[in-house]
This record gives structure tokens, sequence and C-alpha cells, in this order.
């Protein structure tokens, strides 16, 4: 199943982080930052496949050059608090080839990102454990049709009913800040992703693979198990040397539960399924007119009479021996129905017995557990 992992961050300055480190990262590359005067060099043990920049066409093809590009682009940011990049790292379907992993990549880039006027920065790793994937690299500003960025925003004055700017207390006009694009708007992350799941999906079938992705959470897909987290490099790194950490933990309690959820689910569909055969089983003897009028007290009886007839022919001791296994099947699958709280808030039955069966004996009341 190709894994639905996709994280968006923002590489910002308020916290210690650049944009040229993050593409000397997911590059390879050693580029020297002017902010900060110094070299990023990220040295890593995973294979990058295949590195590229997609520029839109207004774009100056200098920014084809990694090292150029990032540094522009953090040069445009006055702030210390300033966003920088926005950051991409999407799991990529080992049941595609690398060739169509990085037509899947490009063509991605090119609809959700470059045709909107974004730079794209993109490299593949793939370490050969079966865990490729791509980071991403976007720029935030927009350019105008010479290349020259664009403010991220623009300041709107506040007017009063005479149609004049308001002076506040300090002496400034009253006003307010106007996003010139719209490409922090949270609605995008499910734009992506959604676009991500369909594109992903398209290829596999071109490429005839029956293997589907559903970028939704499990509580979406209506799937009742536990999520398991993302691990990261780190985490992953100390597990494989045997260090157990936090993250691992998590997930090894989810697996567990949801082995469990996935066991309990099993025993009840199986029971279920025989109490469904017994209905059926019950209703072309004839034994009961209806079996979804009666209660399951009621038709598992029958189920034993039909049962005692079947064995008419066998010896006393074979008989009894057949009773009484028949009697510890009903009763487990009885008890084990109530401790599990299962299908007991609704009858199956009127809490009648068939009048056919009626003669000779006491009438009966039985519990409320639900055949099917």
């Amino acid at each position: 199943m190709p894994c639905p992992h996709y994280e968006v961050s923002v590489v910002k300055r308020s916290q210690g982080e650049s944009a040229v480190a993050a593409a000397a990262y997911q590059s390879g590359e050693k580029l020297f930052c002017a902010y900060a005067q110094e070299v990023k060099d990220y040295p890593h043990k995973e294979r990058i496949t295949h590195k590229e920049i997609m520029l839109p066409s207004n774009a100056p093809p200098e920014y084809a050059d990694r090292q150029t590009l990032w540094n522009a682009a953090e040069a445009e940011e006055k702030s210390w608090n300033s966003q920088l990049a926005r950051r991409f790292k999407i799991a990529l379907p080992r049941e595609l080839s690398d060739e169509e992993n990085l037509r899947l990549v490009r063509q991605y880039c090119e609809e959700q990102f470059v045709s909107k006027g974004m730079i794209a920065d993109f490299a593949i790793h793939d370490k050969g454990d079966g865990n490729p994937h791509v980071h991403i690299l976007l720029t935030l500003r927009a350019m105008d049709e010479k290349g020259r960025w664009l403010p991220k925003s623009r300041k709107e004055y506040v007017l009063d009913e005479h149609g004049e700017r308001i002076r506040l207390p300090s002496g400034a006009w009253k006003s307010y800040k106007v996003d010139t694009i719209d490409w922090n708007d949270r609605r995008y992350g499910e734009i992506w992703r959604h676009e991500w799941e369909l594109l992903q999906n398209h290829y596999l079938e071109q490429a005839g693979r029956p293997e589907r992705i559903d970028m939704r959470s499990f509580e979406r897909q209506g799937i009742d198990l536990v999520p398991q987290v993302h691990m990261g490099a780190a985490a992953t790194a100390l597990e494989r040397k045997g260090i157990r950490t936090g993250l691992g933990e998590l997930n090894r309690q989810a697996a567990a539960t949801n082995r469990l959820l996935l066991a309990v689910r099993s025993v009840i569909q199986g029971l279920n399924d025989w109490l469904i055969e017994i209905r059926k089983k019950v209703t072309a003897h004839e034994i009961v007119a209806d079996p979804k009028d009666y209660d399951l007290a009621s038709v598992l009886m029958a189920y034993m009479e039909l049962r005692k007839g079947e064995r008419s022919d066998w010896s006393v001791s074979g008989r009894q021996k057949g009773t009484v296994s028949d009697l510890k099947k009903i009763a487990g699958a009885t008890v084990y129905l109530q401790q599990k709280d299962i299908c007991q808030s609704a009858s199956w039955a009127r809490h009648s017995i068939p009048p056919e069966r009626k003669s000779g004996r006491r009438k009966r009341r039985y519990g409320k557990t639900k055949l099917a």
C-alpha cells in the first residue's frame, strides 16, 4: 500500500531557520548563505536520485542556480521573523519506477505551484530501503512580468463615514494588512493534499498497479483504527540501532491495539456468520415461522432440536456428546457477546415462542441479544 505521508511546513527566520540551509540539505550541495555569512553543508546518507528547479515563465533565468535563487529570496525578507519558504516532504509510491515518480513530481509541481507563479526546487531521495520521498521548497513571493519580487501584503487605511482616514492616538493612521497572494490560506493544505492523491492514483492506474492512496485520516475514511505517528529521521535512526524512542513506543502501542481490534472484529464476524447460518437453517426446516420475529434464545433452542433430530440414528453416547458440544458453543458465543456488550441495545425478538411450540410448555422470557 503506498505511504500517505505528506508533510508541509514553513521555513521561519524566527526559529533560526534558513531557506538556503533547507535547499542545501535537500539538494546535498554546499551553499553560501549571505544572510548568515556562512556555508551551509549537510552531508547525509540518503541517495539523491534527482534534483531540479522549476521556474515560471516570468522568473529570471539566473534563478535556475540554487544558491542565487534562495539568497535572493532571503534578501527580500527584512524582518527578524520573516517567513522564507514553504517546505514539503512527501512519500513517493515505491510501486512506480524512478522515471514514473519523476514525471509524477514534475507534473504535480507544475500544476499546483509553478503555474501559479511559485518557483519550485525539488529533490528526490531514495536510500533503497523502500522509502523514496521528495523534498519540495517553494518561494512565497509572487513576481511581476519582469521577474521582480512583489510585496506579500499591502497596507489599506480604515476610513470614517466621510471617507477620511482615521488617526490613532499615537499619530499613525488606522490601517490593516491585506495579503497580495493567497498561498498562505489554510484551505490550500487540503487542496494540495487532495490533488496529490488524485495525481498519484492516476499514475498508479496508468502503470497498471492495483494499489491506491487515500490521503484522508482514518476518522474521515470511517476506519476505526488507531493511526500511527510519523517517526522522523532521528527517531527512525535510533530505532534501527535498537534504541527505543517515545515515537517508536507510540507506534508499537498503536500497532498492538490495531491487531487486537482486528482480532476482536474477526471473532465477532465469525459469531455473526455462525448465527446467520443457524437462522437460515432453522427457517429452511420451518421450525419457526419467521426467525426475525423471535428472540435469539428461541431460535437457538429450535436449532438444538433440529440438531437433535439430525442425530436420531446416532448412539446414545454420540447424541450426548453432540448435544454437549452444541451447548458449549452456544453458551460460549452468548457469554462472549454479553461480556463485550455487543448487540445488546436492540431486540431481535418479540419475546415470544412460536404458537406451534407453546403446547405443554411454560412461556419463557429471554434477553435482548440481537442475532444479526
